[in-house]
Parts: C-alpha cells; sequence; structure tokens
C-alpha cells in the first residue's frame, strides 16, 4: 500500500480530465437546446468541433510542435462547444468556420496555447461574428412551443432542413425567415421596452413564461443542473457561479423593486439568456478568470453587473459575452490586489522580493 502524506495529493488533475469531465456537465443543456431549438445545434457543435481540432492541430504543426499533446487535452473541443452552444442554430457554416479560427488562431495560440491566453477563446469567437455579422448571428430559431408557434404562425426545421439551411441557405419550400425566425425573450423586451410597453403588458407574450423566457427556462434550468454536477466533481468552485448570478440577481432586484413596470422581475434574467451557462461553464474558465478567492469574487459579481448594464441600457441584449471579455481585462489588476496576507506579514505589509 502507498502512502501519501500531506500536502501530496494521490488525485489526478489532468487537464483532459477535466475537459471531460465539463463536456458531460454540457449534456442537460444541450439536450434541452436540442428539445426547443432543433437539430442545428448538434450540426453546430459537430463543425465547430471539427474545425476547432484541425486549427489547433495545423497550428501546432506550423510551430513545429507535435500537434496530438494539444488535441488530446480536448481543450479544443470544450471551445468548439461553448461557442456552439451560443450561436443561432441556423448560423451558415463558413461562419462557424470564421468564428472558431478565431478563437483557436487568434486568441488561443497567438498567445501561446492552453494557459496563456488572457481572454475566453469561445466569447471572443462568439463577439468576433457578433460585431462582424450581428444579423446572422441574433437570428434564433423560436422554441418548439406549441401554443408560441400557434400564436406566431411560426414552424420548426426537421434534421433534413436544417442541414440544407445550415450549408446552403436555402429554406424549405414555401417558408420565409420570418416564419422561422423569432426574437429571444432579451430582445422583445428591449424592443417592448422602448415602444413605451410596460411589464405587463410584455409578459402577455407568448414568448415569456413563468420566471424567464418560454422553453429558454428549462434550457438554463438544465445548464444549472451540469454546473451543479461541476461542483459535486470539485472541477470548479462556488465562488465565480455564486458571485456571478449573485451580482446579477442583486442589481436586477435593486431596479425592479425601484421600477416594477420598467424593469423584470429579477430571475428573468437568469433564465432568459445565457447567464447560467456562463456563470458555471465560462467565467469560470481557469485561464482567463482570477485565481484568487476574493478576486474570483468580485470578478464574477463585476460580471453579473454589467451583464445588467449591458442589457439594460446597451446595444446586445444578452451581453454575457461582452461582460466576461471585458472583465477579462481586469483580472491581472484583480488578482494583484486580491492577494491574500502572507503568513508572518502584518495587514498591508508587502513580501519582499
Amino acid at each position: 500500500m502507498t502512502i501519501i502524506s500531506s500536502p501530496h495529493s494521490a488525485r489526478v488533475n489532468r487537464v483532459d480530465q477535466v475537459m471531460v469531465q465539463v463536456c458531460l456537465a454540457l449534456i442537460p443543456g444541450t439536450a434541452a437546446l436540442v428539445w426547443f431549438f432543433g437539430w442545428g445545434v448538434l450540426i453546430n457543435m459537430a463543425l465547430a468541433t471539427v474545425f476547432a481540432v484541425t486549427a489547433e492541430a495545423l497550428v501546432m504543426k506550423l510551430r513545429g510542435r507535435p500537434a496530438l499533446p494539444a488535441i488530446s487535452d480536448y481543450s479544443a473541443v470544450v471551445t468548439a462547444l461553448l461557442f456552439a452552444l451560443t450561436i443561432p442554430p441556423t448560423l451558415p457554416w463558413w461562419m462557424t468556420l470564421l468564428g472558431i479560427l478565431f478563437a483557436i488562431v487568434i486568441v488561443k495560440q497567438l498567445y501561446g496555447g492552453i494557459g496563456y491566453n488572457p481572454f475566453n477563446p469561445a466569447m471572443a469567437g462568439y463577439v468576433f461574428l457578433l460585431i462582424s455579422y450581428p444579423v446572422a448571428t441574433t437570428s434564433w430559431l423560436p422554441p418548439d412551443v406549441s401554443e408560441l408557434l400557434e400564436a406566431r404562425d411560426l414552424s420548426t426545421l426537421s434534421f433534413v432542413d436544417s442541414v440544407r439551411l445550415i450549408f446552403t441557405g436555402a429554406l424549405p419550400e414555401g417558408l420565409t425567415w420570418d416564419a422561422v425566425s423569432a426574437a429571444t425573450p432579451l430582445d422583445e423586451l428591449r424592443t417592448m421596452l422602448d415602444q413605451g410597453k410596460t411589464i405587463d403588458m410584455i409578459r402577455e407574450s407568448p414568448l415569456w413564461g413563468l420566471f424567464g423566457g418560454r422553453g429558454w427556462e428549462w434550457v438554463g434550468a438544465s445548464f444549472l443542473l451540469g454546473g451543479l454536477y461541476l461542483l459535486w466533481r470539485r472541477v470548479i468552485t462556488w465562488h465565480i457561479p455564486v458571485a456571478f448570478l449573485g451580482g446579477l440577481l442583486a442589481v436586477a432586484a435593486a431596479f425592479w423593486l425601484v421600477d416594477p413596470q420598467g424593469y423584470p422581475f429579477p430571475t428573468f434574467h437568469l433564465f432568459s439568456g445565457g447567464a447560467i451557462l456562463g456563470a458555471f461553464f465560462i467565467a469560470t474558465d481557469p485561464v482567463s478568470a482570477c485565481t484568487t478567492r476574493r478576486g474570483q469574487l468580485i470578478y464574477a459579481a463585476l460580471i453579473g453587473v454589467t451583464v445588467f448594464v449591458i442589457r439594460t441600457w446597451g446595444g446586445y441584449p444578452d451581453a454575457v459575452a461582452f461582460a466576461v471579455l471585458l472583465l477579462n481585462i481586469a483580472v491581472p489588476m484583480i488578482d494583484q490586489y486580491s492577494q491574500p496576507r502572507v503568513f508572518g506579514h502584518g495587514r498591508g505589509e508587502r513580501k519582499k522580493a
């Protein structure tokens, strides 16, 4: 019997094992997205994964390094999956390719590969597409809810229809974009508020569910289940998810209490977009996030506040990707000023070099 004494650990915490756990945790949320928004979700995930792994291997070859170790840690796969979960299910294949190339080649490998990228690659690739092709990257399918489809006279797409649309841009015969696309709950909220409507009037829309967007409620709850799995497996700690969602809820609740007809109930912000996915799977990226516990709380809480600010007054309704990237910039400064006190030194006393 081998005895391992403190501070050593028998637990293996390799990158590939962590990435596999993240992939497993994404399964409930992915299943919910496919259920409500169609086969295009899985098609995008497959395309993004192939593009990401291929790009990673080619870049490693160009750098004169073996490709197998780089692609076998599955970091490119996780980047591809997270990227694919944020883009619309009908996004043309070549846009998916552009976004992945930007994420892997520019954001990840240009800085030296895994462990050196200052920004979250998946979110950087998504924002690159969002800025370059705003219409295509905000055109979502309606959730597959009969009441909503009947009220808006909308249609869903089969697997074959999704493949044809992604690769050729051709819609099924007799259908137009108005018949297969709909605004997201966050988009509709902003539009209706700009038209002077109250929250009570907006809630009459079939896009709204009990406490979030119809369909999106289940997607958020499913990603929450996956996030709890990551906490249980100790892949992540509670600091970033709790601070992220707490910061978003706190500021949303404050504005809702002041003006409940001008701001939605706080849970709407959690279950109508990518907040829960961002809190558990994106902001927790160990490379681009803060490393100190206090820093993680500050970093994540500021992301939550920034999400609310951009959603309420900015031009991009979901805002999670922008908020994460903006706080990625601040990570070095937050870490510097949130270092724990060195044992044996007084509070505020710096350790001498």
